[in-house]
């Protein structure tokens, strides 16, 4: 049979009278056994009885008045690293802090407490210290509202195995209501299990910062810290989104994720396919792809690119004197003679002569695609070229002006910049902790074309940790996720579980998401959002259309 047992603790310890009666009972039983009123047989039973209700009575006295003691609340506990550490000793777990697990009985007690003022039930904290009870009050200067530890003065420490965080983790708090302590607490203990800690902080919060560095300083080595920060770039490291991949096509699918979003995704599609045949060409010429060369390419042209590459292939299918050939002779001499027509100024008579032979003297079955692809773009229209690109360019433009660009496409030859450069792939190997602040108060359109970058990368990494083996757990944390959230973080979040991606997003509300996506919606007005009928009849890779 199930007994419900009903309370109600706001209201006045009763129970407290019934113990001071009881009290007084027992002496009066006492005080007539010794003076012989009552006999001993007859007193004493009385007077344990008696003793035994009194103690009955204030022990629920008591209870109902550290009940409402705990409605003062639990003043800030601040713990460090080594506290923390006696906390969580299992690495298994993850501690979440003091507090207690919510039953029915606090959902009654809370619904209780709401038709009253809990300020009139409220009982000073210092006249139970005698009793052991210290429950350390909140003060009147801290946020929050106290009475909600009134409906469970015991509080005791909340763990959770770390394998319930592998599907990702959610935390969701407006402004100074714990989310970023929580944060930081998490954060921490990835730290002190040897983690592979990403944290991407777009507003900057220099507390969590500080709380990154401690942790390092406390369970790591004294280089495992690394930082990035666009405002500050001579105090972090140098990051190479476009370092790590398996084929060529996934730099252009990372650059695509942070385009903004256009209806009928043609100029999607248009720029995936600009920055794809740029990094073929360079992939060909056996240069490595960055962001300043993808913007330098697809900005001032192809011909660059096309013409290390035509040479590249001449050398291999026609030998060494293929410049002596008869045909290509005669072109080379009409084109200095300017008698072949160039699409634009940048290219060179050596090109257009390159490009014509080629065409006309090169069989279809012994061309290449990449190098097909590099001349299509060469003679394609320059100005319709540019309207296509338009969404692409911008974004681009962003990510390479000034120290950013330094930044964000490190040259690993420059004598002169002594920052290290730093890879998703190199991080995970060396178990580093990555700080990345994006700064998007000031800027907040090279914030997110920033963070989406960065979150595209990781997604590729997640890829080839599943085609090459997992190699060490990855912690990543985004904070004000709103801000940067796009495809790869999603991907990440339903597929980065099995690849040993522990994942966890901060921001405000769940209303952020939306208003998060019509920012960079809008980040995109003012450049053309539907193809006109140029770009239809421009020429498109046939593997676009599926």
């Amino acid at each position: 049979m199930l007994v419900r047992r009903y309370e109600m603790p706001w209201r006045r310890a009763y129970e407290a009278y019934a113990g001071i009666a009881w009290g007084l009972a027992l002496i009066y039983f006492v005080g007539t056994g010794l003076t012989g009123t009552l006999p001993g047989q007859l007193a004493l039973p009385l007077a344990l009885t008696c003793f035994a209700m009194g103690v009955w009575r204030v022990t629920q006295a008591l209870r109902i008045l550290i009940l409402r003691a705990a409605l003062c609340g639990r003043a800030i506990e601040v713990i460090g690293t080594d506290d923390l550490a006696r906390c969580c000793p299992d690495p298994a777990s993850v501690f979440l802090g003091f507090g207690f697990e919510w039953q029915p009985v606090h959902s009654q007690r809370l619904y209780e407490l709401a038709k009253i003022d809990y300020r009139e039930f409220a009982v000073s904290p210092h006249w139970l210290q005698l009793l052991g009870y210290d429950p350390k009050p909140q003060p009147d200067a801290e946020i929050g509202l106290p009475y909600i530890h009134g409906v469970e003065p015991q509080e005791v420490p909340l763990y959770r195995p770390l394998q319930n965080f592998e599907g990702g983790t959610l935390l969701v708090g407006t402004t100074q209501s714990g989310k970023g302590v929580a944060l930081a607490n998490l954060i921490t203990q990835a730290i002190r299990r040897g983690d592979v800690v990403i944290v991407i902080d777009p507003k900057n919060s220099r507390r969590l910062k500080r709380v990154v560095e401690r942790a390092c300083t406390d369970y790591r080595d004294q280089d495992t810290f690394l930082e990035f920060h666009p405002a500050f770039p001579e105090r972090g490291v140098r990051l190479d989104f476009t370092f790590n991949w398996q084929k060529p096509t996934e730099i252009a699918s990372r650059i695509q994720s942070i385009m903004p979003p256009d209806t009928a995704g043609a100029f999607s599609a248009f720029g995936w396919d600009a920055v794809n045949v740029v990094v073929q060409g360079l992939v060909e010429i056996e240069e490595r792809p960055n962001l300043v060369k993808l913007t330098k390419y697809i900005e001032g042209g192809i011909e660059p690119v096309l013409e290390g590459s035509l040479r590249r292939y001449y050398d291999q299918t026609l030998g060494a004197g293929w410049h002596d050939l008869p045909a290509m002779k005669k072109l080379l001499n009409d084109a200095q003679r300017g008698n072949l027509k160039r699409p634009s100024e940048a290219a060179s008579a050596d090109l257009m002569a390159f490009v014509a032979y080629y065409e006309h003297h090169i069989a279809q079955n012994q061309r290449n695609k990449v190098i097909d692809a590099q001349v299509r773009t060469f003679r394609h229209n320059r100005e319709h070229y540019q309207k296509i690109t338009a969404n692409l360019l911008p974004i681009l433009s962003m990510l390479t002006s000034g120290d950013l660009g330094r930044s964000l496409s490190p040259d690993p030859f420059d004598a002169d910049d002594r920052r290290p450069i730093m890879n998703f792939e190199k991080i995970e190997r060396a178990g580093h902790v990555l700080y990345m602040c994006l700064d998007s108060l000031p800027d907040p359109s090279v914030a997110s074309a920033i963070g989406a970058l960065a979150l595209a990368d990781q997604a590729a990494r997640a890829g080839m940790r599943y085609n090459l083996g997992i190699y060490r757990r990855i912690a990543l944390f985004v904070d004000e996720v709103s801000n940067v959230i796009n495809q790869p973080l999603i991907e990440i979040l339903n597929k980065g579980a099995e690849g040993g991606i522990f994942t966890t997003c901060a921001m405000q509300t769940l209303a952020d998401l939306a208003a998060g996506q019509r920012r960079r919606g809008a980040h995109g007005a003012g450049q053309p959002q539907q193809p006109d009928r140029a770009a239809h009849q421009g020429p498109a890779d046939p593997g676009l259309r599926g």
